[in-house]
């Protein structure tokens, strides 16, 4: 055991002690690294405890069920920007579309109409569309964050129609088979650790019914292990590494849903929500939270003093999402970005206690911990070949807006920085139109989509280059295109 992993063991033995939880199994899945596991405590049944007992892991089952949607959109079977009802008969409530309800932007109610944590009676699916005609729209669309079992489960059904399948019969033939999580299901197997209620103010710990969520299902009726979580949370945040022939879901594809669509408080903005995803953006050695990269900015605000902000340079994520069931709690988040981050980087930390607290903070300690004392290696530069002939001339220093870019060759791209920016924002990257190339469409990076348009001169030397339309010259410039040095 490296000294690493015994401080990885200490947390973990630490959170299951003083938050007094039955029994603790956690994982951490990197590309460059052999899988870390380590379980403490007891299953409180006759079964042994280990890395492979299942656990439930209550809400982040809604990942599961975004990338189904996903995975329907990218097929043509459904736009995002669909109403819901167009996929399945609602008497109410089906002029929400798919993307609010991904999001929690949809102001639709938080639970199926009646009481069902009180009475744990879960309704079957045609339960759960009529009771649909007694729910509230408690928020307008698209006013705020607003957390939604129901939305969730309406989505998966949604998905699970459009597939011709239920949805755990869907989920196991495009997301569990493919990514071989051979140890997640939606009923516990045997051996499944007991989840518990443990007293405040005495060691006692009382056992929790099992609850079988019927047509709620798709927002949190799964069972899995810390390692088939830790690997689906490197999937979500390094789909090529996991998933090299993409046969769940584009890379692409999960880029657009860990993009933040909205924030879930409007005064801390410390957590974001994307297409099913939680963000999480991390603090610096500060203390502060990285706030810097949260958009690309337009105009001059994009471009001063970038690199004076805190934490510019270590931009740090965690995407993936909690879960709570009675008796269980689940936290499964992959980390991206950041120094010492390697690829595919995805922790799970799975409890059997309800109260369980620090089961929701320890997969974040694990993922900075295994960065700062296991970085990944520092992979050798190596020479390049040339860049090809129509762009040579182009490299090098450029102004634009009073502001200074470099643009350069690098992994067989063009790119531009900011001559001020951090070395931890990532450049802006171009590929030249098929037909056209002296224009460039920027696919990544600050002004993601834009042009980038090169004049040349007679003699063929680009002489002036247009990105987003603004100028850009070799000398700093006007927008009346006076030199600043001849005045």
């Amino acid at each position: 055991m490296t000294e690493a992993h015994r401080q990885f063991e200490r947390l973990v033995r630490q959170a299951q002690a003083e938050s007094r939880i039955p029994a603790v199994s956690a994982a951490l899945h990197r590309a460059d690294r052999p899988l870390w596991t380590c379980t403490v405590g007891t299953t409180g049944n006759d079964a042994p405890l280990g890395p492979g007992t299942a656990f439930r892991i209550g809400s982040v089952t809604k990942t599961f069920t975004a990338v189904l949607v996903l995975q329907c959109r990218d097929d043509g079977l459904l736009d995002l920007d669909d109403p819901v009802g167009a996929h399945l008969d609602l008497p109410a409530h089906g002029e929400l579309t798919v993307r609010r309800l991904l999001s929690h932007t949809s102001g639709i109610q938080r639970e199926p109409y009646g009481d069902i944590w009180d009475t744990l009676r879960t309704p079957e699916l045609d339960d759960l569309l009529a009771g649909l005609a007694r729910a509230e729209r408690v928020l307008p669309p698209a006013r705020r964050f607003h957390y939604s079992n129901l939305g969730v489960a309406l989505l998966g059904q949604a998905a699970a129609r459009l597939r011709g399948g239920t949805w755990a019969e869907v989920v196991a033939d495009r997301i569990l088979g493919p990514l071989g999580l051979a140890d997640t299901r939606p009923v516990p197997p045997a051996g499944a650790a007991t989840g518990f209620l443990v007293d405040a103010y005495s060691d006692h710990a009382r056992p929790e019914p099992e609850t079988d969520l019927g047509a709620v299902g798709p927002a949190a009726q799964l069972w899995s292990t810390a390692a088939d979580m830790a690997r689906w949370a490197a999937f979500l945040v390094d789909p090529a590494a996991v998933d090299p022939d993409g046969a769940v879901l584009r890379p692409a594809t999960l880029d657009e849903m860990r993009w933040p669509l909205t924030v879930t408080d409007e005064s801390l903005w410390a957590a974001g929500f994307g297409l099913g995803l939680i963000l999480l953006p991390q603090r610096d050695r500060s203390g502060a939270t990285d706030r810097s990269g949260a958009a690309d900015r337009s105009g001059a605000a994009d471009r001063s003093g970038a690199a004076d902000r805190p934490g510019a340079a270590d931009r740090t994520v965690h995407v993936g999402h909690d879960g709570a069931m009675p008796g269980f709690l689940a936290s499964v988040y992959g980390r991206r970005g950041g120094p010492g981050t390697p690829g595919a980087m995805g922790c799970a930390v799975l409890g059997s206690s309800g109260t369980g607290a620090a089961v929701n903070e320890l997969a974040h300690q694990l993922l900075a911990a295994s960065a700062r004392d296991d970085p990944a290696d520092i992979a050798p530069w190596t020479p390049g070949g040339p860049a090809p002939q129509p762009y040579r001339g182009l490299l090098g220093r450029w102004w634009g807006e009073g502001y200074e870019y470099v643009f350069s060759w690098r992994d067989g791209a063009l790119r531009a920085r900011g001559a001020a920016d951090p070395a931890g924002r990532p450049p802006a990257v171009f590929e030249p139109l098929p037909d056209r190339p002296d224009v460039l469409r920027t696919v990544s990076g600050r002004e993601v989509g834009e042009l980038l348009r090169l004049t040349r001169d007679d003699r063929g030397e680009v002489v002036t280059m247009h990105w987003a339309t603004y100028r850009f010259t070799r000398a700093q410039e006007t927008f009346d295109r006076f030199d600043f040095r001849a005045r």
